[in-house]
Order: C-alpha cells, then sequence, then structure tokens
C-alpha cells in the first residue's frame, strides 16, 4: 500500500466485501457505498446503516447532480486528510458475478485529489453472500468456501490533475482502473452498467444476460 491518500477500487459482487477489503489492507478503509443502504426503513434498515457505519462506509448518493457531488466531496475530504478511500466503481454488486462498466467517479476521486489509486481483485465472497441474499453462509457444496482479495500495482493519476473535469479523460481513466481489477478478479467484462442492467430485471423479471442483451441492441 502506498504511504498517505489512496483510493481502493475493486469489484464487488457480495455486501460483506467491505468486511473482507479491510482485513487485508493495513490502514482504515472509509468506503463511499450507495445511500439506500442508509435510508432503508424499519428495524432492518437500522440495523443496516448501524453495520455500515461500524466498518467506515459513508454513504454515496447516485442520482447525480448536487447529491452526487455531495458524496464525491465527502470521499475527498477523507483523502485529502491521508486517508484511504474505498470505492466500487460499478457501483453496486454484480447481479452475476461479471464485471461490468464502471461510473467515472472513481477517476475524478483520482484526478482531484492526486491520490494513487490501489486495484483489488474480490474471489469468492458472491459464495457467502450469493445475488438476492442477505444471509451468509460458510461451505459451498460441502466444503468451507475460501475468499481471497488480490491487491494490485497502485495506479498513478497525479499528471492528470489538470483535466479532472474532461469527461473523456475520466472515462480513459476509469476503464484503466476497470482493466487492472477485472485483470485481478478475472471476470468477464461487460460494456454496460450493472444498475441499468438491474433495472430492467425487475423491471421485466428478466436474467442478468437478457438484459444485458436488450440493452447491447438498443
Amino acid at each position: 500500500m502506498p504511504n498517505g491518500p489512496a483510493i481502493i477500487a475493486s469489484n464487488h459482487l457480495a455486501f460483506c466485501d467491505s468486511v473482507f477489503i479491510p482485513l487485508a489492507v493495513k490502514p482504515t478503509v472509509n468506503f463511499l457505498a450507495k445511500s439506500d443502504y442508509f435510508t432503508t426503513p424499519g428495524f432492518k434498515g437500522r440495523a443496516m446503516a448501524a453495520f455500515f457505519r461500524s466498518v467506515g462506509q459513508l454513504p454515496m448518493d447516485r442520482s447525480g447532480g448536487e447529491k452526487s457531488r455531495a458524496s464525491l466531496e465527502a470521499g475527498l475530504k477523507v483523502l485529502r486528510a491521508g486517508g484511504v478511500l474505498g470505492i466500487y466503481p460499478e457501483g453496486t454488486r454484480s447481479p452475476d458475478g461479471r464485471y461490468y462498466r464502471p461510473k467515472i467517479g472513481v477517476a475524478r476521486l483520482a484526478l482531484e485529489s492526486g491520490a494513487p489509486v490501489v486495484p483489488v481483485g474480490q474471489l469468492g465472497t458472491d459464495l457467502i453472500q450469493p445475488a438476492g441474499t442477505n444471509r451468509p453462509r460458510f461451505r459451498h457444496n460441502g466444503k468451507p468456501i475460501t475468499v481471497r482479495t488480490i491487491i494490485g500495482k497502485p495506479l498513478e493519476f497525479a499528471h492528470l490533475q489538470d483535466k479532472a473535469n474532461d469527461h473523456a479523460t475520466l472515462r480513459a481513466v476509469t476503464d484503466q482502473i476497470a482493466e487492472a481489477i477485472r485483470a485481478l478478479s478475472g471476470q468477464q467484462y461487460v460494456p454496460v452498467p450493472a444498475d441499468k442492467v438491474k433495472r430492467l430485471m425487475a423491471a421485466h423479471g428478466w436474467s442478468a444476460q437478457t438484459a444485458v442483451a436488450s440493452l447491447l441492441t438498443h
């Protein structure tokens, strides 16, 4: 890990990714997590919010505009204080174990802060918490589940700080980070955002494969 501020950028297979990554990274990691985790009503929602705060997660609003900017500012505050910030560039958990086209927020954080990006590949957490389930399990096909957290070499983008508002640069940096993550995780790349796939799955009862095919043909 680099000395000083750093951005941990990981694939996202399950809720428990945010438990296993800090076990592999010595400095305390503050994660940007979707704001839904903090606003779910009822006892279950309060318990979820308390858990995510206890493991250093910060709510991130992904709706765009000023709310998303405020979320990025919270992340930048961590980095400017010399902290380590964790982010899942895909913006949500993978619906089927593949790696989906990430959002440019990770690049914006890197370019505005000048902090290096450390790519991380998570393997096995989707077996502990498969998509659609919250209760963890620790055996698969009768065998203990092995989780691997693979930490890659830091990526430096400080030389691009003057292009923090250039969308083409942000997209190129994001894609470079995504490829570094995917190389560690071994996942197949899907060139559409996971949140759009999930919306189609929920609206039509489609599989992830069908939703991806629909997005790629329209």
